[in-house]
């Protein structure tokens, strides 16, 4: 389908875009433009106004700073599959990348964009929440940042405000990482994830586990975390761990997978990942 008319701008810097988006609130901003475009192909979405930020060149790269490893909003997926910073130091974050969608769209999707539109079956979701990310936004009132547990609040919908574009993604590089992983069981139509799990181990043994896929927003298993923070992560012991991944959780439902597959999904998901982040 073709998408309803709209006014088109192309800012050069975050200030000239959200003077853009100060004077048409109801504008859209695309990112890379692999989720919105096709919503407005669709005409599930008609912004009378798109505010591509295709053209700020200082949102795309990756930087390894003292305390954490920063990464630009419109760094695309292939430049994160791709980095040897991210496969050394996050190595669940470039498997989630190299998960996504096919190449052309890991060539032109970036993280920000899909970090903002918050589909319940994206990739990185999980991996976001289990590295520990924070999100940096700039808006009207100036820059703030919002912590990965803070950012999803529901189905397609985030803490971000209207006025804010996201602008960088930030992974803490301490306590050290021992081990991150991403399983996913793929969509075999869509390529989405049916059922994706991130889990990170650090020094110290803290564990931390995400889900994306199941739910209406990606979460944590905080009850698997407590369960097996300090024990021996083996298969028997994460096993046994896992029979409450599901519990008291609001599972998605559809025509491929309904509750009972899915809750089986996340058992089984969710050990693969603690089981490869230990290894």
């Amino acid at each position: 389908m073709i998408p309803a008319a709209f006014e088109y701008a192309a800012p050069k810097n975050v200030s000239e875009a959200l003077a853009m988006l100060r004077q048409h609130p109801d504008a859209k901003v695309m990112a890379g433009g692999q989720s919105l475009l096709s919503l407005m192909k669709l005409r599930v979405a008609s912004p009378p106004m798109v505010v591509d930020l295709g053209r700020i060149r200082d949102l795309s790269y990756i930087r390894e700073e003292k305390e954490h490893i920063a990464i630009g909003a419109l760094t695309t997926h292939t430049d994160i599959e791709r980095s040897s910073v991210i496969q050394k130091r996050l190595k669940a974050l470039a498997e989630s990348a190299e998960q996504i969608g096919d190449l052309q769209v890991r060539n032109r999707g970036t993280i920000g964009g899909s970090l903002a539109h918050a589909d319940p079956a994206a990739d990185y979701p999980a991996a976001f929440l289990a590295l520990e990310g924070t999100i940096v936004v700039q808006g009207s009132s100036g820059t703030r940042t919002i912590t990965a547990d803070q950012f999803f609040t529901g189905l397609f919908t985030t803490a971000l405000k209207a006025n804010e574009i996201l602008t960088e993604v930030r992974f803490p590089t301490s306590p050290t990482i021992n081990g991150s992983a991403y399983k996913k069981m793929k969509h075999p139509a869509s390529g989405f994830a049916v059922i994706g799990a991130a889990a990170v181990v650090r020094a110290g043994g803290q564990l931390r586990l995400a889900f994306t896929g199941a739910a209406s927003h990606a979460f944590r298993a905080k009850t698997i975390e407590t369960a097996l923070s300090g024990k021996k992560l083996d298969e028997a012991t994460v096993r046994a761990a896992m029979e409450q991944a599901a519990q008291g959780v609001d599972l998605l439902e559809d025509l491929f997978a309904d509750k009972v597959y899915r809750a089986q999904l996340v058992k089984v998901y969710g050990r693969r990942a603690v089981l490869a982040a230990v290894q």
